[in-house]
């Protein structure tokens, strides 16, 4: 083959391969951003439906803990017999049930949400072993009146974990 030959094919390829590194790139810069919009139109859809679902479990967590509140638990769940023991069970037995009942909603709440309702429940249990440990406590209205003393001193746990379910929910706007 010719030298002059190869020389004009050489220059008749050079443009036709920088034309079609260009065209490479720009189709995968196209093919890079449209596969972005897809995940963003994707994620925003999930996020309009979940949005909801969320709501929904921050409203039964809210629930959860005001149903847990001392002064509306023990007005809620009335002793069966005078006998503290089986009084203070049945409060725990209840704050159980009702945490058993709402654990599905874990999945939509944040974790550091879901250790502070946890650790509301868990203190709320304390409070009413704690009251029924102390001596003056001997009957289960005794015990009644020991724990809604008791949180007419001090803010109770709930209190605390609504206020930050209130806080995270406010977040979501």
């Amino acid at each position: 083959m010719d030298p002059e030959r190869v020389i004009d094919l050489f220059l008749f390829a050079i443009p036709a391969l920088i034309t079609g590194i260009i065209a490479y790139y720009f189709f995968k810069e196209h093919t890079k951003n449209e596969d972005g919009r897809r995940r963003f139109v994707l994620k925003k859809d999930l996020q309009v439906s979940a949005l909801p679902l969320r709501l929904q479990a921050y409203e039964r967590m809210a629930l959860f803990l005001e149903r847990i509140k001392p002064s509306h638990l023990l007005t809620r769940v009335a002793p069966i017999s005078s006998d503290k023991d089986s009084y203070e069970s049945l409060l725990i037995q209840n704050i159980e049930q009702e945490f058993e009942h709402n654990l599905s909603q874990q999945i939509y709440i944040s974790d550091k949400c879901w250790s502070i309702i946890n650790a509301a429940k868990n203190a709320t249990i304390q409070l009413i072993r704690k009251a029924s440990l102390l001596e003056k406590t001997d009957t289960a209205n005794k015990l009644r009146e020991v724990v809604l003393t008791e949180m007419m001193e001090r803010r109770s746990p709930s209190d605390a974990a609504l206020s930050y379910i209130k806080e995270e929910v406010s977040e979501l706007w």
